[in-house]
């Protein structure tokens, strides 16, 4: 089964100008994504239209890292550590975050990170919100695994995302939980209302191949109905059964995009490929005589 058949593809890069924002952000309901489009004017200059954007604040984020810490978190990736040690999906998670982190820092230092884990049940690992890498790397040090834990109910995490983003709110501020989810088999349950869209919710899938004992596909659907249940802003979720460290980096700086400033995820065609072309002139040689490009 390929999960590729259905998942939803894309990036986009935070870029928080004050003059230049693009505050486009989607409900959890992709067909609602419009009502949040950001008006625009006409400006007439040298007898030619042009489209402007009326500038807008981003406002600062809390986010809420809820780590899956079932024992499928220690499942080995297929890199090792430079002393040879395997690499777990628990070392490249702490070390994805920290990436982020350093990152989404570097772009607005008024970012704030909070932790917690998600084994039978919602636990904090760092509840106080703040603003310092090593803050953070305190927190990821202190994670631990706690064995199989079977069904994940995500009721606690919405309910305990709920009560902080009003707290965001007071502050003028906009809550994001990014969640990220290691159980092949077991798909994750919620009971949470509709219309409570409190705060955006991002999930990274890490799970394994398909197979008799498992079905990532039915847990992914799952992770799909989930997001698009309670996010403010469009929501975006990314997947990865290939094991591959490079991969859950890639995924989590694509997640450095700002809630507001994001179109749907079915509408991004980032990242582009690195795969070389021939070049335009080639176009016009003679099948016969085109020279093939390595890939190497």
């Amino acid at each position: 089964m390929n999960l590729r058949k259905i998942i939803r593809v894309g990036t986009s890069v935070e870029r928080e100008m004050a003059q230049k924002p693009n505050p486009q952000g989607g409900t959890a309901s992709r067909e609602k994504s419009d009502e949040k489009k950001m008006e625009g004017v006409e400006v007439h200059s040298s007898s030619q239209f042009a489209y402007a954007l009326k500038p807008s604040q981003l406002l600062n984020e809390d986010i809420l890292f809820c780590i899956d810490v079932d024992a499928e978190t220690m499942v080995e990736m297929k890199a090792a550590a430079p002393n040879g040690r395997p690499i777990t999906r628990k070392d490249s998670i702490k070390q994805a975050i920290v990436l982020f982190v350093h990152a989404k820092l570097a772009i607005n230092p008024d970012h704030r990170f909070a932790f917690a884990t998600l084994g039978k049940t919602v636990s904090w690992l760092r509840k106080e919100f703040s603003s310092e890498v090593d803050s953070a790397s305190a927190a990821l040090r202190g994670l631990s695994v706690e064995g199989p834990c079977g069904h994940a109910d995500l009721t606690q995490l919405f309910r305990v995302s709920a009560h902080e983003a009003r707290k965001s709110r007071a502050q003028n501020r906009i809550f994001r939980v990014i969640l990220i989810y290691c159980r092949s088999s077991a798909h994750p349950q919620h009971q949470w209302a509709v219309n409570q869209k409190l705060f955006t919710l991002d999930v990274v899938y890490l799970h394994d191949k398909p197979g008799p004992e498992n079905c990532p596909q039915r847990v992914y659907d799952a992770l799909v109905d989930a997001l698009e249940h309670v996010s403010e802003y469009e929501g975006y979720i990314y997947e990865s059964g290939q094991g591959l460290t490079r991969t859950l980096f890639r995924h989590m700086c694509i997640l450095l995009s700002h809630p507001q400033q994001r179109c749907q995820q079915d509408d991004v065609d980032l990242p582009k490929s690195l795969t070389k072309k021939l070049p335009a002139a080639a176009d016009s040689t003679p099948a016969e005589e085109s020279v093939p490009v390595s890939s190497q």
